[in-house]
């Protein structure tokens, strides 16, 4: 699930072409940070009940996703 969302943010930042197309994406950044707060909330709602693994993957997703949204931005 969280693999989807973060999927899901990465199309939505603009940052993975089209599947079907090849073609680039237009951003949609508020639709982008809507999925970065739900991942957020995911990790505080989970925080204490995952495994080392799991918890550096979302937490790498979230770097990740967040500096996207930052260069986004700019």
């Amino acid at each position: 699930f969280v693999l989807s969302l973060a999927t899901a943010a990465l199309y939505q930042l603009g940052a993975v072409p089209d599947p079907e197309t090849g073609e680039a994406v237009p951003a949609d950044p508020l639709l982008a940070r809507q999925t970065l707060e739900t991942l957020e909330m995911l990790r505080e709602k989970t925080l204490g009940n995952l495994s080392e693994e799991e918890r550096k993957l979302l937490d790498s997703l979230l770097y990740d996703l967040r500096m996207r949204a930052v260069e986004l931005g700019r």
